[in-house]
């Protein structure tokens, strides 16, 4: 861990940002090139550079989720290629059982040469909107073993010598339902790491091959270092929580629990699963890769968010694992549907942090973990695959404020895809996108409001499939908050034909049909009956919460004129 004596700040500081930009410029032109909505709208993608041993120097803007599994990537296919990795070549895998996250996402690879020397990997990995498989969109969560989830690559090169793999690209091509969007963005993954090769050669030729090996060796160090300080300002402690997902994703599946301890111990980190639920039948484990990667990146939300993100963060914090267990799979186990235990693994070790440094953590996010999915196969036109992932949900209440209603969360960082996108791409009408009034969780700091969107069917006929949850373990709240508003389905709101609809379903829409998703508000902090009360007023003018909840849950009586506070009324009610 000790950095060359010549080490300059500013130098580390120039050279640090040109790599991010590598990375960044990678996002850029995805997002200029890419041809499916999960990818330039929804942004689900991320970038990043690896020195020669694989560890990551430097992120992009980018997903958590993807990013802990970004080096046992590229792990798996140097493992399967060894010094067989040429100038020109691009190497990658969609295997979660070779380093990867699930089918969908294949992480992409290309060396960075100096003279016959790798110095570097430039890295992008890029959810694809179908891997094939039984269901469209690879998102079902009761397929019983990856076999059903897809068409699986192990690692292999995408370029040779900068020459296509056709044999590669026809067999995607043959197993998966829309290919050329499909074929479209893989061919916008593979030019965003040529130009990001080509703008590295520009970097060692500003700074020089030895300088620029030196300079990403001490970053690692430098983040390491930071992250260390970081912790040791933290207070020892242990923090435990517990966190449930309804079901396993198969029919009347049992409850997933995540049981998380978090030791922190002078300038380390332990983050142990042990206690969670093994395994299930259904597709929704996450592999291993993926949850160490966000409970990584949890402990990032407290420290310095000016440490660079590599791999130097990771070495002060050790994530157990147990293997067979839910958040350890073991091989065949499907993970297609494995994002929804991605944000319930980021809420259980936000809990537990929580519980040791309450003055830095918010209540839980709402959302219910959304992924929807239309298909179809009219008889006079093209194929149509939608899939949405409603990630815009607002945060929960924290220690000093109320959660933002519709904001981002930075756990997430997904982007919402607007109902104009939505309805000019897929055969559907967004008839309903709105708050949902008395949802939030109540607090001295209240939770966000939870969000609805009906989707109506403008097609003859497609088959749906929807993951989501959280309708009987609604997002927590702390210390005296409440929890958000469970989430609910339905088909056909407002109609003869309404009816509720599991979280978790496959099934068969017609047109005109509508499927309603409530989706949960998020965790309050505090004691509802704390809340300033002009804050519960507004709440009600702004038609957020109404009179009666005003009145029952925070024990502020508001006039429903002039929304004034009827202050004796109001310490009646709370007894002051």
């Amino acid at each position: 861990m000790t950095a060359p004596a010549a080490i300059d700040p500013v130098k580390r500081e120039l050279i640090k940002n040109a790599l991010t930009t590598i990375a960044d410029n990678m996002i850029a032109l995805v997002i200029r090139t890419s041809r499916s909505i999960v990818v330039k709208n929804n942004l689900d993608f991320s970038a990043s550079v690896l020195n020669a041993r694989g560890e990551m120097v430097a992120q992009g803007l980018s997903l958590p989720g993807h990013l802990g599994a970004t080096e046992p990537a590229l792990r798996g296919c140097l493992d399967q290629f060894g010094d067989d990795i040429r100038k020109g070549d691009i190497v990658g895998s969609n295997d979660p059982y070779a380093g990867g996250s699930h089918l969908n996402d294949i992480f992409m690879f290309r060396p960075v040469f100096a003279g016959d020397e790798i110095v570097a990997y430039v890295s992008i990995i890029i959810h694809h909107t179908d891997m094939g498989g039984r269901v469209p969109g690879g998102n079902a969560t009761d397929s019983s073993e990856i076999y059903q989830e897809g068409l699986r690559i192990p690692p292999v090169k995408f370029l040779e010598a900068d020459k296509p793999n056709d044999t590669l690209l026809r067999l995607i091509r043959n197993n998966v339902r829309v290919s050329d969007r499909v074929l479209g963005d893989i061919q916008s993954q593979i030019t965003s790491l040529v130009v990001a090769e080509a703008e590295f050669q520009r970097v060692l030729k500003d700074y020089g091959v030895a300088t620029v090996k030196t300079y990403m060796d001490d970053l690692i160090d430098y983040a390491e270092k930071l992250t260390r300080a970081g912790l040791a300002a933290l207070p020892d402690g242990v923090g435990e929580f517990t966190d449930w997902i309804d079901d396993d994703g198969t029919p009347d599946g049992p409850p997933v629990r995540l049981q998380v301890k978090l030791t922190k111990t002078g300038d380390s980190a332990v983050i142990d699963f042990t206690g969670t639920s093994p395994q299930t039948s259904g597709a929704i484990n996450p592999n291993k890769h993926f949850a160490i990667g966000l409970a990584y990146a949890v402990v990032r939300t407290v420290l310095d968010p000016n440490i660079p993100a590599n791999a130097g963060f990771n070495k002060a914090i050790t994530v157990i694992t147990p293997e067979g267990s839910f958040v350890n799979p073991r091989f065949p186990a499907p993970v297609g549907a494995r994002g929804l235990a991605g944000y319930r693994v980021r809420h259980a070790v936000s809990g537990a942090m929580a519980m040791l440094v309450p003055d830095r953590m918010a209540a839980c996010v709402g959302g219910s973990e959304f992924a929807l999915v239309l298909a179809g196969y009219p008889k006079d036109g093209k194929p149509f695959l939608m899939l949405e992932f409603h990630n815009l949900t607002g945060v929960g209440g924290g220690p000093h404020a109320d959660g933002q209603d519709g904001g981002s969360w930075c756990l997430g960082n997904i982007a919402n895809v607007p109902c104009e996108v939505i309805e000019a791409e897929g055969p559907v009408r967004i008839d309903c996108y709105s708050f949902l009034p008395d949802t939030d969780g109540a607090g001295k700091y209240r939770g966000a409001l939870g969000l609805v969107r009906e989707y109506r069917l403008l097609a003859e006929d497609a088959l749906i499939q929807l993951r989501s949850d959280r309708s009987k373990n609604p997002p927590y709240g702390l210390f005296g908050g409440q929890p958000g508003a469970p989430g609910r389905i339905f088909m056909n709101p407002r109609t003869p034909e309404e009816r509720p609809a599991k979280t978790k379903f496959i099934g068969r829409m017609k047109q005109n049909e509508v499927l309603r998703g409530e989706m949960p508000g998020s965790g309050g902090y505090g004691n509802p009956r704390e809340r300033d009360a002009a804050a519960v007023a507004e709440d009600v003018r702004q038609e957020k919460i109404s009179l009666q909840r005003a009145r029952d849950v925070y024990g502020v009586v508001v006039d429903p004129v002039s929304f004034a506070v009827d202050k004796a009324a109001t310490a009646a009610l709370r007894g002051g």
